[in-house]
């Protein structure tokens, strides 16, 4: 019996082997007809499949399918309402009824107009927003925060270690479930594999509500690498919310001596825009827990906010089930307006070319164009083809920094101290297309200065890469620059 399944085995191999050509063929048909895609990302697939044959196309079954674009995430029970103050607020701004009074809403209005139509993103103007740029810090004021909910606690992380920062977290939230308050938290199947069964059990037994996106196959087996929901958003009774980069685990404390200290940055929002991080998380929640949860009016109420904000902000959204790209056409759009200067934090540059010839025709036309990238890799390929991009906005004129001072892992991007887009989103291919990410665009110049304060304190910490240095890199530095380069499209 074993010998004639092994003699099965190698009949189907040698069958592969004498017609390799032709099944290669085939298969390199089904990655050019069978799904629209970019064609430089088509051609990079088909490389790998020319020079791994076989395995590039199981390679692309795992990581490469395109995402089905119909929307998932159907917001069917309010969607009327969503509409009607979309419509209103297009239909102000058309007949110049907006209130307008701050500057930065008048030169800015092309953009407001963008997200209320592509993303149906409603400005909202009376937020408050506190930054944070040290982990211990943020989950010190989020912990706060947590212990002084009344209604609900809805959590939602790219990534949940259960380390001594979770140990600290853990605590709270069962004891708000004991108190009467629904909690919820959302995690990412791909980010928390570190985490087990038992963990999250172990919630659902004091009465917390779990959901996972896009489970394991088997518990464990990732058939889908791509598609990931990057997100990271609290939101606390409608009252309080957080966005930004920071996941739950040590090394955003600073405790990982690999990293070191942790450079990220995270907003806390108080205001009407809490309502939007709101619907983001219960969009996401209703489709990994099989719940509808817009029918829980109690969720969407109006609570009275103690701070007193005064800064515009609209909340967008983009992943693979989106029509337009909204955070990438955002970043685009703020490059295209900036008159004096453009200041970007990104853990990885990878830009597609709209971005990168956006950025050099700003470099070139004497915006002060800044970028500043990590000094240290938690993944090689990307952070070498981080540094090709680098080199390439060094030789258009753009100062460029290396972070020194531990891992900087911000995703900022501020023009001329009046606007500023900061959330989940990396400036990769990944974060455009196939990740799910979530944006604050704040339109203030008070709120956006500390970004850019804090932007000129990092650079403290940085070298500067200028022509000289980049163009005597050594030689593996470019060799590994120019594989990671080719394939940037599937980083």
């Amino acid at each position: 019996m074993a010998e004639s399944i092994w003699d099965g085995i190698v009949n189907v191999f040698n069958f592969i082997m004498d017609n390799i050509v032709i099944i290669n063929f085939v298969f390199a048909l089904v990655i050019i007809f069978f799904q629209r895609r970019n064609p430089q990302t088509v051609w990079t697939w088909l490389l790998l499949l020319y020079f791994i044959p076989i395995v590039g196309f199981i390679l692309y079954l795992i990581i490469g399918q395109d995402f089905n674009k119909t929307r998932m995430f159907k917001a069917k029970e309010i969607e009327g309402e969503l509409k009607y103050a979309v419509r209103h607020q297009e239909e102000s701004i058309y007949r110049k009824k907006l209130n307008l009074k701050n500057p930065v809403l008048t030169r800015f209005q092309d953009l407001i107009l963008y997200n209320l139509e592509a993303g149906e993103s409603v400005l909202t103007d009376n937020n408050d927003i506190r930054i944070y740029t040290d982990g211990k810090e943020k989950f010190r004021v989020l912990i706060e925060e947590m212990k002084q909910a009344k209604r609900y606690i809805h959590m939602q992380y790219y990534i949940f270690r259960n380390d001594e920062l979770w140990q600290a977290i853990e605590p709270v939230l069962i004891q708000k479930a004991k108190e009467g308050v629904e909690i919820r938290v959302l995690f990412d199947s791909m980010g928390c594999r570190s985490m087990h069964n038992k963990d999250w059990e172990h919630l659902e037994e004091a009465g917390i509500e779990v959901a996972e996106f896009f489970p394991a196959l088997f518990g464990k087996l990732q058939l889908r690498v791509n598609y990931r929901n990057h997100r990271k958003i609290v939101v606390i009774d409608g009252r309080v919310g957080f966005v930004g980069g920071f996941n739950v685990g040590r090394e955003y404390l600073g405790l990982d001596e690999k990293f070191g200290y942790w450079r990220d940055t995270h907003l806390c929002i108080e205001g009407a825009a809490v309502t939007a991080l709101a619907v983001r998380f219960v969009l996401d929640w209703n489709y990994a827990a099989k719940e509808n949860l817009f029918l829980e009016d109690r969720l969407f109420e109006i609570p009275v906010y103690e701070r007193n904000g005064h800064d515009p902000v609209q909340i967008i959204s983009s992943g693979p089930d989106s029509k337009t790209k909204t955070i990438h056409d955002n970043y685009l759009r703020m490059i295209h307006r900036a008159k004096d200067h453009v200041y970007i934090e990104t853990p990885y540059f990878i830009p597609d070319d709209s971005i990168l010839d956006a950025l050099k025709i700003a470099a070139r036309s004497g915006i002060d164009v800044r970028i500043m990238i990590p000094c240290k890799p938690d993944h090689p390929f990307v952070y070498w083809a981080t540094y090709s991009y680098l080199g390439e906005m060094v030789q258009a004129g753009a100062k460029c920094y290396v972070y020194n001072n531990g891992f900087l892992h911000a995703k900022t991007l501020t023009i001329d101290g009046m606007v500023a887009c900061v959330g989940t989103a990396n400036m990769d291919f990944r974060s455009f297309g196939l990740n799910f990410e979530v944006n604050a665009v704040i339109y203030s110049e008070q709120t956006v200065q500390k970004l850019e304060n804090a932007f000129e304190n990092d650079m403290n910490f940085c070298t500067l890469v200028t022509r000289k240095v980049y163009e005597q890199r050594k030689l593996i530095i470019r060799i590994k620059e120019q594989i990671s380069r080719l394939l940037s499209p599937l980083l």
